[in-house]
């Protein structure tokens, strides 16, 4: 069985890969080859609850879960096979205002995804789900989407859907080792045998890791205990069932940190646990097979003492089965998908914990990336780019832990998570945290300040859904930028060097827009090959042949990952990413210049230094890079060191701007005052939902130019998008947006002003992924959801709360008269749209 030849080899036969083998033979590459170690379902499909549910933090995850749930009609049909699906519906319960508050927002957001949820009272769940005690609770969210399945089948009917379109599955063989060749073909090895392909496809599950050592990769995974109990029989159940003819519904208790459903004629009850266990959190043992671990009720037991009060016939049940088993988890619970960077096909689709919720739409993402180059969603949320090299094994062990533990409680938006704290920090972390009292955020592994505090007794946030105690210290932040001079710590940015002969044709052919002349500054988008948005930069010419960029450091990977890509063959181009060996500070305000001209000894005037200006200069005798560019939208300028002359210029801004009235501020002032600007931000208002014209980035397209993605920039063009993103001053209270609230339009039905595609699309969809049936326009009287926040908060320098969002092209046209509501927290408030930025419309500030 040596040298056989597979186009792709996918290994691990859980519900993923089988997933992603079915997509693939799909999709029409059928020479693919499934290897299993043992028998499907080995590792944790086979113990799963095999809940479902479509409902997620992202939408844009929330998507790929409503393919996958639609998916599987389709399956049993296609495979035979039977998946054991019972579509219940879920309550998610909540016990305190706090809770109550997050189910709003949770239903306001399902509403930009056409979702059917409703908010119900206690008394109205306890109707659907008797067995409750409605006095522990406050409120409810009904999901008419949720369900249980069989895993086994589920895995089954993927893996027969697979054989019929003509792939293979080999069980039984466990893989030993990865080579490669020069020429890029893989070497899978296992027991009977080495298996040559162009592609290969971890979807190992609990060996996921072991499988990535072999190539010298450290998934950023961990697998934990997870336990449940079976019941047994129970004759509130079953008097239920033969009254009502139907299944009790699924529920989410948070207080509780349990799930429960009905399983036969007693309860399935699973629990988040407190007290989160890891398994095996150095090395998988291969001898591990189809067997669970030894369970420890006193482990879950507070868990089990809550739901007893919440659900009091639980106490009286007897227990049938335990089930205690090891899933793996991501550090923020999501998978890990994709091309791994700095490899050549070889694709990760592991870390799937809720593998019968994401499975189908994982499986049709990686497809999709693997036969067309894109996976025709935006999967940043599941990307296994997301992480650097920060995200070590000891970093993503504490950080699943603290995910496991808190899987069901409050994330609010305010809220700064300690595990794995401190991991990277520059050479001013102590003299912001202990001399300034920063309060400090998780910048992709990077310590970075989010607001300076009057003292150490005040230096932390009250983690809510409502303005916090940053509010008038940010305020404070804000108006000493816009009234003399602030300065922040600009290291979390992501910094690349592009040199050589081939360096200007490369970047121009990545690009939208034409490169800077030498000691210039461009911004520019950068597109795939459909035309949406993947990339914003910032872009100085230091010579003829070498650049220097600057764009998200979230998007390191990802950004790397295209660019390496697109990298000649020739070797007449050098790409080199800094990470934190170059560090940054930003001083900003009207007084901005002024403090620069102390530190420097060359002329910094305006006439001498322009607006988009690149200058290698030395600040205060340490050897610097310096844009004039500010993200605040005022007069100001980034400068660059190595990290070792960082605290000297930091210190040496203080001493000198005493009398200008110099403050530090944090990224909050930051994005702030960027809101009044009308600036776009990476990952929120820039995505590759989005083309560059609905972004309103259309002024740094150079349509005249050859780039990657400019005939679909074209077309978008021509035919003026279907969107548009809008500035909104919203008359708020007490609590600004979060993102992906909705926006409501007044638009009589039937209008044909709404009829544009959300951007998080249907819940529904053909066999082949498309979507087939727009999603439902929630509407209240003449009220329509028409369109969706992607970011905002609260603008400081103006006094207004803000949005950005997205709306349909002719609803965002200066010309409408059309009524706007944000919901924030289940209020309604009135919205306008600001089509001028109302800071310094001109733009005179930073150009002056």
């Amino acid at each position: 069985m040596s040298d056989r030849h597979a186009r792709v080899v996918v290994i691990g036969g859980g519900v993923v890969g089988c997933s992603v083998l079915f997509h693939l033979a799909k999709a029409g590459w059928t020479d693919c080859l499934l290897i299993e170690r043992s028998e499907l379902t080995s590792g944790s499909s086979w113990h799963a609850a095999g809940g479902f549910h479509t409902l997620n933090g992202d939408p844009n995850v929330a998507k790929l879960q409503a393919y996958t749930v639609g998916l599987y009609d389709e399956l049993e049909r296609i495979s035979g096979q039977a998946c054991g699906l019972h579509l219940t519906g879920g309550i998610m319960l909540a016990d305190s205002p706090e809770r109550m508050d997050w189910l709003r927002l949770t239903h306001a957001r399902g509403r930009t995804l056409g979702m059917q949820t409703e908010l119900i009272t206690p008394s109205e769940a306890k109707a659907m789900f008797p067995l409750m005690d409605e006095t522990n609770f406050v409120g409810a969210l009904w999901d008419p989407v949720e369900g249980h399945l069989d895993p086994s089948g589920t895995t089954h009917a993927y893996a027969k859907a697979a054989r019929t379109l003509g792939a293979k599955i080999e069980l039984r063989n466990p893989v030993t080792d990865l080579t490669q060749d020069a020429d890029g073909t893989w070497n899978v090895v296992t027991r009977n045998g080495t298996t040559r392909a162009e592609h290969v496809v971890n979807a190992g599950g609990l060996w996921a890791r072991e499988i990535g050592r072999m190539v010298g990769l450290e998934l950023p995974l961990l697998a934990m205990e997870h336990m449940y109990l079976l019941t047994e029989d129970m004759p509130e159940v079953m008097e239920f069932n033969a009254r009502t003819g139907r299944e009790l519904v699924g529920v989410i208790d948070f207080k509780g940190e349990i799930y429960t459903r009905q399983e036969r004629n007693g309860i399935l009850l699973g629990t988040y646990e407190k007290a989160a266990k890891p398994w095996s959190p150095i090395t998988t043992p291969w001898d591990f097979g189809h067997e669970l671990l030894e369970p420890d009720l006193d482990r879950i037991a507070p868990s089990l003492e809550v739901g007893f009060r919440h659900f009091p016939p639980y106490e009286r049940a007897g227990i049938k089965t335990i089930i205690n088993g090891p899933f793996t988890f991501a550090p923020d619970g999501n998978p890990l998908v994709g091309p791994v960077p700095g490899l050549t096909n070889f694709w990760s689709a592991c870390a799937v914990m809720a593998g019968f919720s994401q499975g189908g739409g994982v499986g049709l993402a990686l497809a999709n990336w693997m036969t067309t180059g894109d996976p025709g969603f935006d999967v940043f949320a599941m990307d296994v780019a997301r992480y650097g090299e920060w995200a070590t094994l000891r970093y993503t062990n504490a950080k699943v832990r603290e995910n496991y533990s808190r899987r069901f409680s409050i994330r609010f938006p305010n809220e700064e998570l300690p595990a794995a704290r401190p991991q990277e920090t520059t050479p001013i972390y102590d003299i912001l945290t202990r001399d300034r009292h920063a309060v400090m955020g998780n910048s992709w592994g990077l310590e970075a300040p989010l607001w300076f505090a009057p003292s150490a007794e005040d230096a932390h946030d009250v983690p809510t859904f409502h303005r916090s105690t940053d509010f008038q210290h940010v305020g404070a932040e804000v108006r000493a930028v816009r009234d003399g001079v602030g300065v922040t710590e600009i290291a979390n940015f992501a910094k690349y060097e592009v040199s050589g002969q081939g360096a200007e044709a490369f970047l121009d052919r990545l690009m939208t827009n034409h490169m800077p002349k030498l000691g210039r500054l461009v911004l520019s988008p950068m597109l795939n090959e459909a035309g949406k948005l993947i990339g914003d930069f910032t872009i100085a010419r230091a010579a003829e042949d070498r650049f220097l960029i600057w764009g998200s450091i979230a998007a390191s990977k990802y950004h790397m990952r295209w660019f390496e890509r697109h990298l000649p063959a020739d070797g007449d181009v050098r790409l080199h990413r800094f990470g934190t060996d170059l560090v940054g500070l930003s001083i900003a305000g009207p007084r901005s210049r002024d403090l620069l001209a102390r530190l420097v000894d060359q002329d910094v005037g305006n006439d001498a230094f322009r607006f988009m200006d690149f200058c290698e200069m030395d600040v205060a005798g340490a050897p610097c890079l310096v844009n004039r560019i500010s993200y605040t939208g005022d007069l100001g300028y980034e400068i660059w060191m190595r990290p070792a002359f960082q605290r000297r210029v930091y210190l040496a801004m203080h001493e000198a701007g005493g009398d200008l009235g110099l403050r530090d501020f944090g990224m909050r002032a930051l994005l702030s005052m960027r809101l009044e600007k009308n600036f776009p931000t990476w990952f929120a208002e820039l995505r590759p939902i989005y083309g560059p014209l609905e972004a309103g980035m259309e002024r740094f397209v150079k349509l005249e130019k050859d780039f990657i993605g400019c005939d679909a920039a074209r077309r978008e063009t021509e035919s003026g998008g279907s969107l548009r993103r809008v500035s909104l001053i919203v008359e708020a209270d007490n609590a600004d947006v979060m993102g992906d609230e909705p926006i409501w339009a007044r638009v009589p039905a039937p209008s044909e002003a709404i009829t544009a595609p959300h951007a998080f699309g249907a819940v529904r969809f053909d066999a082949d992924g498309r979507e087939i049936a727009a999603p439902e326009i929630q509407r209240d009287g003449d009220w329509a959801v028409a369109g969706w926040v992607t970011s905002g908060g609260y603008a400081h320098g103006i006094q207004a709360s803000m949005a950005q969002g997205y709306l349909p092209r002719d609803l965002a046209s200066p010309d409408a008269d059309v009524a706007l509501q944000v919901e924030i927290l289940g209020r309604r408030h009135a919205a306008r749209i600001v089509h001028e930025p109302p800071f310094d419309p001109s733009g005179e500030r930073m150009k002056s």
